[in-house]
């Protein structure tokens, strides 16, 4: 374990270390893991595709609703969308808590 000097105080100390001991430099930033970068990249790649999937739905349903035959029809649409909307931003706040857990407990540590 080689000594090294404090780029800010000069004091000797470890090259493992992530702060100086002395002044409170920060000398180096933990890296997260292999499964920890898995589960950063699939936390955001889940909330794209949520995103995308509800912008998507809702569209859908407006232009089902615009072309339409009748009023029931459109009603029925109207209703149907706002079902699955509300289905889907459900399921997004519990993948988002669960993901989230994951992603809080696989953050780097010093």
């Amino acid at each position: 374990m080689p000594i090294i000097n404090c780029p800010e105080c000069t004091a000797e100390i470890s090259d493992t270390t992530f702060d100086c001991p002395k002044c409170g430099a920060i000398l180096r930033k933990p890296k997260r893991t292999f499964f920890g970068k898995i589960v950063k990249w699939g936390f955001i790649l889940f909330n794209i595709i949520m995103m995308l999937w509800l912008f998507g739905g809702v569209s859908g349903g407006s232009d089902a609703i615009n072309s339409a035959s009748s009023d029931a029809e459109a009603a029925g649409v109207a209703i149907g969308t706002a079902l699955g909307a509300g289905m889907l931003i459900a399921v997004w706040g519990f993948g988002d808590v669960v993901l989230g857990m994951f992603f809080m407990f696989t953050r780097p540590s010093k």
